[in-house]
């Protein structure tokens, strides 16, 4: 496929063309207005000090030059064919040699340098016609005028003008090939200038059809861009715009007010770097929206800051559904609570009775089992809180031996890994010592063990592992199961996240478990092949604040 010129290059290409016909109108004009001067000057002088000894000669040949000149400012030379151009300079040639002859002694010869030049300019072949035609009309005067006496001055001049034409044609080689270089520099500097237009245009387009708000920012916090979208949330960042409607600005929580110095486009202006912020505004009207901010700050080729983009989307549909979810959790768990709580009392009445060791034995793995029961309920309800220190107020550690807490899950729930012929095993140390919570880190061990057993094949294994390693307690969990996804590991641990939808489940065990392990001080992590299982490492701190073993 051929190349197209773009427009703006062909323009710019006629326009140069012009520049350089008018050019030729301009040099010819200056060169020969130059000449008849110098010439008017000599006849003007020579007629009032009476040194002309052939007036009418002189005068002749200053006439000749005259018409050049008249030639030279009437005549349209860019409408003609360069060449034409050379007979003005020609023409100097001969009126010279008037001059000369007319006055042999006066040293006129010497003008020959300037038609001589200006034929030199014109390329090589002016160059040799100026030279030939100069040293022969010079030796023809001098053969046939008054003097003819052949010197040593009558080769020296043919050979200054021949040096000076040279001279002037290097000079005009050189200029022309520098006007070509640059002509070619602006034709690629007005391409590359229309391929950025372009793709300036393009890039705005493709941003003013996206539904978040997108503000280019200089090192020095001015706005330089911004897409449409911003327009819709201008109300919401103070200092975009100086006419943005005057809104209440609330922080992540909905709640609290927001000075304007902290909101995120003030803060980025400082020079921060911002990850998804969320801000609520109320309008006028009393309606909430919630923005979230992110940013990133930009390098130069230099590695110089060049200042920063903030990116504004609008999340209040996905919030408002946040907040929708956690008031059902929270509602739903709360009515959990009060049959739990009364199943529970009666399982304590029952136990108050005289009953059979069997049958006391198993209501008091019920009662325990209440118990774990309404500690989920309690954090479910502290998982749909909006405060993150709600896991960590409800921990209370003290010295445990945590390979009992891992036995004692592994105990009540034999039978339900018995029901699929799970067999479940332990090894590692007879007593490990942590400085945890025993009911909460029960509540973690169950919940690891209890998804080894519910996503494992029938007739898999389970095999709890518990050591200490200088100050930390481990706790490992490896099944045979079905295995985590790579792409489900980094989410494991989200609220509400379920990697599998074969089994039931609500998303929140992984998520508990591992606030209950960082509100220990501690950390959890799991590694997984799909198709082959997943090991869950629980670690946690074996000394307490003061540094005393656990």
């Amino acid at each position: 496929m051929k190349r197209q010129t773009p427009p703006a290059v062909a323009t710019r290409s006629t326009s140069r063309a012009a520049f350089r016909f008018e050019l030729r109108d301009r040099v010819a004009a200056g060169n020969q207005l130059l000449l008849c001067g110098i010439v008017a000057a000599l006849f003007i002088g020579g007629l009032i000090l009476g040194s002309l000894t052939q007036p009418g000669l002189f005068a002749a040949g200053a006439f000749a030059i005259a018409v050049g000149a008249i030639a030279a400012l009437s005549v349209p030379w860019s409408q003609v064919p360069a060449g034409w151009v050379a007979a003005v300079p020609i023409l100097d040639i001969f009126a010279i040699a008037v001059l000369r002859l007319a006055e042999p002694t006066s040293g006129v010869g010497l003008l020959w340098a300037f038609p001589a030049m200006w034929l030199a300019s014109l390329g090589r072949w002016g160059l040799v016609t100026g030279c030939a035609l100069t040293t022969t009309l010079y030796w023809v005067v001098v053969a046939f005028g008054p003097y003819s006496v052949f010197t040593f001055s009558t080769l020296l001049l043919p050979l200054v003008i021949i040096a000076i034409s040279s001279a002037g044609y290097s000079s005009s080689q050189r200029f022309a090939a520098q006007r070509e270089l640059l002509d070619a520099q602006a034709a690629r500097l007005a391409f590359a200038r229309a391929a950025a237009v372009r793709q300036e245009q393009l890039v705005s387009e493709v941003l003013d059809t996206v539904d978040f708000g997108v503000v280019r920012l200089s090192v020095g916090g001015d706005i330089v861009y911004e897409n449409d979208a911003v327009g819709r949330f201008s109300s919401a960042i103070p200092g975009l715009h100086a006419a943005s409607a005057r809104t209440d600005l609330l922080a992540e929580d909905g709640v609290t007010p927001l000075d304007p110095s902290d909101h995120p486009l003030a803060r980025v202006r400082r020079g921060e770097t911002i990850e998804d912020e969320v801000v609520w505004s109320r309008d006028a009207e009393g309606r909430l929206s919630a923005l979230s901010f992110a940013s990133r700050r930009l390098i130069d080729h230099r590695g110089e800051d060049s200042g920063a983009v903030i990116v504004a989307r609008d999340v209040t549909a996905e919030r408002e559904a946040l907040r929708a979810r956690d008031d059902l959790v929270a509602s739903v768990s709360h009515e959990l609570r009060t049959p739990l709580t009364s199943v529970l009392g009666y399982l304590e009445l029952a136990l108050d009775d005289d009953l059979p060791d069997r049958a006391r034995r198993h209501v008091d793995t019920a009662l325990s089992s209440g118990e774990r029961l309404l500690a989920i309920v309690a954090d479910i309800l502290s998982a749909s809180r909006s405060s993150r220190h709600s896991v960590e107020s409800s921990v209370h550690p003290r010295e445990i031996d945590v390979a009992d807490v891992v036995r004692a899950s592994a105990l009540a729930l034999k039978p339900l890994a018995e029901e699929r012929v799970i067999k479940v095993s332990m090894t590692g140390d007879e007593r490990v010592a942590a400085y945890a919570d025993a009911s909460r880190i029960r509540q973690v061990v169950d919940n690891l063990l209890g998804n080894a057993i519910k996503f494992n094949r029938d007739g898999g294994a389970v095999e709890l592992a518990v050591h200490a390693e200088g100050d930390t307690s481990v706790i490992e969990v490896r099944d045979t199961g079905v295995g985590i996804a790579e792409a489900d590991r980094a989410h494991v641990f989200e609220r509400f996240y379920r990697a599998s939808e074969d089994v039931a489940g609500n998303g929140l065990g992984l998520a508990i478990s591992a606030e209950i392990v960082k509100a220990h001080g501690g950390q959890i992590s799991v590694e997984s092949t799909l198709g082959h299982g997943s090991t869950f490492v629980v670690e946690l701190p074996a000394r307490g604040p003061g540094g005393r073993n656990a």
